[in-house]
């Protein structure tokens, strides 16, 4: 028997060879085939197994939908979407410490070309520091839709040290047109997959602020993206 299973909380290849690991030790399964990028299992068998087996033996961060069970996968979705607010919630959070921060730094001699400066140095430096606390799980979840990455694995091992080093370029002032034309190459290239993974409905988690704040996929990243980008392109503008 093959079965075709929805499976939410994978957000790595650490996670499908835990899966994986799992399942083939269950009673009857003989084989197993975990899509980390359609967040789906495909589980061979010899019989009949129930859901709620299958579902005991896999960590309970993981959870088992089936693609049959209509109601049990608009109930999936529906949590999902009721629990987005709070998941974005970190991120709302630094962006306003972000916007403070800059209002502070700038507020006796305010200058827009600064402060958006300032904004970009600060973005860049915060969100390094979140992918650092585990840069072998951002790579794994950066790949899922950065297209470089997804071609190259070692530029999602990089891609946090780029970012710091634009940050520390933007907040001392130093090559800013250069930093600017970098952020507008590496933010074009990460918006093009996400919005990708936007139109293709995927499930899968952003790695905007690495792996330790586990934030969905939404337009909330584009978003946070485009500001970044309509910033680059203000300030190059403005420097010609």
């Amino acid at each position: 028997m093959n079965n075709t299973y929805k499976i939410s909380g994978m957000t790595c290849d650490g996670c499908v060879a835990s899966i994986t690991n799992d399942l083939i030790k269950v009673n009857g399964v003989t084989k197993v085939a975990v899509s980390l990028e359609k967040g789906e299992v495909d589980i061979v068998t010899d019989r009949h197994i129930m859901l709620g087996i299958l579902q005991s033996a896999i960590s309970d961060k993981y959870k088992l939908h089936s693609k049959k069970e209509h109601a049990g996968k608009d109930s999936f979705k529906a949590d999902s979407n009721k629990s987005t607010i709070k998941q974005l919630w970190p991120l709302f959070l630094i962006f306003m410490y972000l916007i403070a921060a800059v209002f502070l730094l700038n507020f006796k001699d305010w200058a827009a070309t600064s402060a958006m400066l300032d904004f970009m140095g600060l973005f860049y430096i915060i969100f390094s520091f979140f992918k650092l606390l585990d840069l072998k799980g951002f790579s794994n979840s950066f790949r899922m839709y950065d297209p470089l990455a997804k071609r190259l694995p070692i530029y999602g091992f990089v891609y946090p040290f780029i970012e710091l080093a634009l940050g520390l370029m933007f907040l001392m002032r130093f090559q800013s047109t250069v930093a600017l034309i970098l952020t507008m190459v590496v933010l074009g290239l990460t918006t093009i997959g996400v919005s990708a993974t936007l139109l293709d409905r995927k499930q899968i988690q952003c790695a905007c602020l690495g792996t330790v704040l586990k934030l969905p996929m939404t337009k909330a990243t584009f978003i946070e993206n485009m500001i970044m980008l309509v910033m680059a392109i203000t300030l190059l503008i403005s420097n010609f």
